[in-house]
């Protein structure tokens, strides 16, 4: 069984529970998981867990993202983009300078309504299934922030750009506010997700170093998939590292408190015994007296020891 995480080139066509479910034919294992979910029209990144890393899903939503858009002006559609229904359209008489200064108006903090066909629950309801019997609920707007645009073409009604902005950001969306702001209406036409970063760990996943479903196939077939897949460990690059000795080996595989006498005293290459300026919540990752990879812990001041924050054995 696979353990670690792969970045995914989603195609076009494809929902992101389809990337998991043909993944899981691929690697012949069903433990897989995927982050941030991309619509079905939208292409890119998409961050894959296998194995124990899947405990690491629900640390890996804490994101930024960069994307690449088009944005359709003069046209509006129950989805926000270009495969919902077309609700109106108007002319777009506006000039070049006009559209640039309305986008780059939304740089910064603003509040956006997300979109209907959304997986956003409310009352225990996602806001899509609503949305597919015709419903259309009141939708509170939420702070999202949007840090750069870089407008890269502008040929009326289509305009070409690249947009960094924080987790919860709907594209979708800001296309919208865009074309209300140019009082013209505007939808998403296009949407390559280029790169995520995610915030616990320091990592970046970008479009170059992603993989099709046909490549990994192709490369799990030849017997050299492991080397694309990125192991737990790897994901925390910032952190420090420790190995307890032999007799502190059963406390680690227990997930049990470790304190200063569990640690191997003899010095090796990449790992720590002593831990100088310990704060609350420091975080380390754990080897076995192998040099196994088994666990993070957080550093308690209080007790002056460790305990076990997530377990991957």
């Amino acid at each position: 069984m696979y353990n670690g995480i792969i970045n995914v080139y989603k195609e076009k066509g494809y929902t992101s529970f389809d990337v998991v479910a043909r993944l899981r034919g691929i690697l012949k294992q069903k433990k897989i998981g995927h982050t941030g979910t991309l619509d079905p029209d939208a292409e890119g990144v998409l961050v894959v867990c296998l194995g124990k890393a899947t405990k690491l899903c629900d640390i890996l939503t804490d994101k930024d993202k960069c994307y690449e858009a088009v944005a359709l002006l003069g046209k509006t559609s129950d989805t926000e983009d270009s495969s919902g229904k077309i609700l109106s359209e108007a002319e777009v008489n506006l000039s070049p300078k006009e559209v640039k200064e309305k986008i780059m108006s939304f740089v910064g903090e603003y509040d956006q309504i997300p979109p209907m066909y959304s997986a956003i629950k409310v009352n225990g309801r996602k806001l899509y299934e609503l949305a597919r019997q015709g419903v259309v609920i009141e939708r509170t707007p939420r702070p999202v922030v949007i840090h750069n645009i870089d407008i890269k073409d502008i040929s009326l009604p289509y305009v070409r750009f690249m947009v960094s902005c924080s987790k919860g950001t709907y594209i979708r969306s800001l296309c919208r506010d865009i074309g209300e702001k140019l009082s013209c209406g505007g939808l998403m036409d296009s949407l390559i997700r280029q790169s995520v970063d995610i915030s616990e760990t320091g990592m970046s996943f970008t479009l170059e170093d992603s993989l099709k479903l046909d490549d990994i196939e192709q490369l799990e077939r030849k017997g050299e998939l492991e080397e694309h897949i990125l192991t737990i460990d790897k994901m925390f690059p910032n952190l420090i590292k420790a190995k307890v000795s032999e007799s502190g080996n059963k406390k680690l595989c227990n997930g049990n408190v470790l304190l200063a006498d569990d640690f191997t005293k003899l010095t090796a290459d990449n790992f720590t015994f002593s831990f100088p300026e310990l704060q609350e919540g420091t975080k380390c990752l754990m080897y076995n007296s192998e040099g196994e990879f088994m666990a993070i812990y957080r550093f308690d001041e209080k007790m002056k020891a460790w305990k076990a924050w997530k377990m991957f054995i």
